[in-house]
């Protein structure tokens, strides 16, 4: 290490003053769910942990995403069955992502979450390496598809599947984009397919903007649990483009974050608006994730994207 980076750094506490450290207690949002200790997932589920974080920033763009498992995974024994991914491309300085909920009834549902996020950057980086504006999203889903139809293909020991079998196995939504920074401001495209979504936080307004219609916001008639997710992409996507001021961030989520934030105008909204002003460490938002509220155990996935330089002005 560079003797003046090591400089820089702040001093390591001694061991003495961490020994009283209070450790995190669950977050608890309204009335609780039950208490009990996570029980382990399946024994060929060692490649799915209970819980994922990560991030990082560039010089205009800061990421962190966190995904845990819900509190019905834990007591059933069954793996976290969202994923997330981003990564940076670094010719332009974009950020790409990808959020994913395996669906339930789908046998394999965890591994489809994952490879639909792995497919869905890599194709996005190609794209954007050969100068893709906007991105070709139906190339993007496609690809996606078809890395599902290849595992299904694995699967069945060569013999060539029909879409459903492919979804039987690893059907799951999708939300995928690129962020770009630029002179002219923030920019991020994003699609989805089934009912993951994503939100404009405006801060210092505390208000969440759906940019996808929800399931359960005001501007729904009717719920329904219906999705029709990869590996069937359908001939014209949901897709939109939006840019980033500064005060707002960025977020991606499942259906277990969307359910209980609702309009963002309750409790969930309060605690992630005000959590979320400024980016916080990875585990931290792992942990507030992770929060108890009673009837909302499913799975649960957030990524959060601030700008840091180069806002459009208002």
């Amino acid at each position: 290490m560079d003797a003046s980076v090591h400089r820089r750094l702040p001093p390591v506490p001694a061991v003495p003053s961490l020994i009283g450290a209070v450790p995190w207690q669950q977050v608890t949002v309204g009335t609780p769910g039950p208490t009990f200790e996570a029980r382990p997932p399946g024994q060929y589920a060692y490649d799915f942990p209970d819980t994922e974080c990560d991030g990082w920033s560039t010089p205009d763009l800061c990421l962190r995403f966190a995904s845990v498992r819900g509190a019905n995974h834990r007591y059933y024994r069954r793996p976290r069955q969202d994923a997330a991914r981003a990564a940076v491309h670094e010719a332009t300085g974009s950020i790409v992502f990808a959020v994913a909920d395996g669906v339930s009834s789908a046998a394999s549902s965890e591994i489809g979450a994952v490879e639909a996020c792995r497919a869905t950057l890599k194709r996005m980086l190609e794209l954007l390496s050969s100068g893709g504006e906007p991105l070709d999203f139906q190339d993007v889903t496609r690809y996606a598809a078809e890395r599902l139809r290849r595992l299904a293909l694995r699967h069945l020991k060569g013999r060539e599947p029909e879409p459903g079998e492919v979804a039987s196995l690893f059907a799951t939504t999708l939300v995928a984009g690129v962020v770009r920074p630029g002179p002219e401001g923030t920019t991020a495209e994003l699609v989805r397919i089934a009912d993951s979504t994503a939100w404009v936080l405006e801060q210092p307004l505390k208000q969440f903007r759906p940019l996808f219609s929800s399931k359960t916001g005001s501007d729904t008639l009717l719920v329904s649990n219906e999705v029709t997710p990869l590996p069937y992409v359908p001939d014209v996507l949901e897709a939109t483009r939006v840019q980033l001021k500064s005060g707002q961030v960025l977020l991606v989520g499942t259906d277990g974050f969307a359910d209980p934030l609702g309009d963002g105008d309750g409790l969930v909204g309060a605690l992630f608006a005000h959590h979320l002003n400024a980016p916080t460490s990875p585990a931290w938002l792992a942990h507030l994730l992770d929060f108890s509220r009673e009837t909302f155990d499913d799975d649960r996935t957030l990524m959060a994207i601030w700008p840091r330089s180069g806002a459009a002005p208002a």
